[in-house]
């Protein structure tokens, strides 16, 4: 049933993005003193989105979106190379631990959005909480 509702499918689409970049940042910050390891990152969620949604629904308003069909295996896994110790590796423990607190505000994000669509439905049918 939700699965027609775009708000719905972007919400749970950024929220499988949010997990697919917290493994990465989980295994970056696991390999932080592996030598030679390389730092990966996954690209941002509206990068992604857009890019594999290229082809607009029409619209009658230049406001509305376009359908999303999104999955997390759609976004390019980059290497973000910040600076390199001696041993090769590029991981830096304060960057990682800023992406996850990124990450927390997104899963949040997904949450609040989806909660709030519930709530529209739930309102629409004549219902409260």
């Amino acid at each position: 049933m939700f699965e027609k509702i775009e708000m719905m499918q972007m919400a749970r689409a950024l929220g499988r993005h949010v997990a697919e970049r917290q493994n990465i940042v989980a295994r970056n910050i696991a390999n932080s003193d592996t030598p030679g390891y390389k730092a990966r990152d996954l690209e941002p969620f509206e990068t992604a989105y857009h890019r594999l949604n290229a082809a607009p629904m029409r619209a009658t308003d230049p406001r509305h979106l376009s359908v999303p069909d999104w999955t997390p295996a759609g976004a390019q896994v980059m290497s973000g190379e910040t600076g390199v110790s001696p041993n090769g590796n590029s991981v830096s423990l304060e960057a990682e631990l800023l992406k996850a607190a990124e990450l927390k505000r997104g899963h949040d994000l997904s949450l609040a959005i989806y909660r709030s669509g519930l709530d529209m439905l739930r309102t629409s049918i004549g219902r409260r909480g």
